[in-house]
């Protein structure tokens, strides 16, 4: 009966969970180095060039920043990064999942459904839905993202108090 397929898909769902969280933040923490690095860079330029023309000098103190909107930029794009590495395992959990309710024949396990996707329909198969699965995911880590330094930062300041 149904019973034997209700926990079917749990290994897929955390076998594609677990890279896609470990992706996007790894991805996060890579793509936020360099953004803070480049704009580290031209913040020194900048004064250089200040110092040369008009002697003014920024303090030693300035901290270079991330924006909202770059918060948001690394969002999506640490979740289209995680969503190209993750994307065939989603396609096996959601075959795996599915297979109970159609007249296929059972997949044996994951990896029998991923070769036997690749075998009868092509690599591109494992990449169905990714377009539509990339709006939801870039949304979602693109606003969380972008709000997580803005509230970290309002939750300090009201410690503080």
């Amino acid at each position: 009966g149904n019973r034997n397929h209700i926990g079917m898909g749990w290994k897929p769902t955390v076998s594609r969970n677990v890279p896609f969280v470990v992706v996007t933040f790894s991805s996060r923490e890579l793509v936020k180095e360099k953004i803070l690095e480049w704009k580290m860079l031209r913040s020194c330029s900048e004064n250089n060039v200040e110092k040369k023309t008009n002697g003014k000098e920024k303090p030693e103190g300035d901290v270079v920043r991330l924006s909202t909107l770059e918060n948001l930029a690394i969002g999506i794009t640490s979740a289209l990064i995680a969503g190209v590495v993750t994307q065939p395992i989603d396609v096996v959990k959601t075959r795996i999942m599915t297979q109970a309710a159609s007249n296929a024949v059972p997949y044996k396990n994951a990896i029998d459904c991923a070769f036997t996707i690749l075998r009868t329909e092509g690599w591109r198969k494992l990449y169905s839905g990714f377009a539509q699965r990339s709006i939801y995911m870039c949304g979602l880590w693109g606003i969380t993202f972008s709000l997580e330094p803005v509230l970290s930062s309002y939750l300090e300041d009201k410690n503080g108090e």
